[in-house]
């Protein structure tokens, strides 16, 4: 099992969850992050981190979002030389993005 980043981080980015990471999962998109599940280790450190709910379990993302964990597969590989693993600043309009839903044609996959 890995953890997913779901839709919530959509134009937002917070970075706080891949600050905890301790194994450097976290990829870095233009406005997305995602996790590597070949590097998660399941230590569920990140998703207290994360203040807009996104990220859960492979097994327990919902529903509407399951599509999200073949895309941080696949992104995780596109971006593997992206690795997060520090605090940086959010998105300037992340508050506003934050709660807002179907963005998934907001995601932007190449820099």
């Amino acid at each position: 099992m890995a953890y997913v980043v779901t839709e919530p981080c959509i134009q937002c980015k917070y970075t706080n969850c891949a600050a905890v990471c301790p194994v450097d999962a976290f990829r870095e998109g233009p406005n997305f992050l995602v996790i590597d599940p070949l590097e998660c280790i399941d230590c569920d450190a990140c998703v207290s981190e994360c203040p807009v709910e996104a990220i859960y379990p492979d097994d327990e993302v919902p529903e509407k979002w399951e599509d999200y964990i073949d895309l941080n597969e696949r992104l995780a590989e596109s971006w593997e030389d992206r690795i997060i693993n520090e605090t940086q600043d959010a998105l300037d309009d992340a508050d506003e993005w934050a709660a807002k839903e179907d963005k998934l044609d907001k995601l932007v996959e190449t820099w």
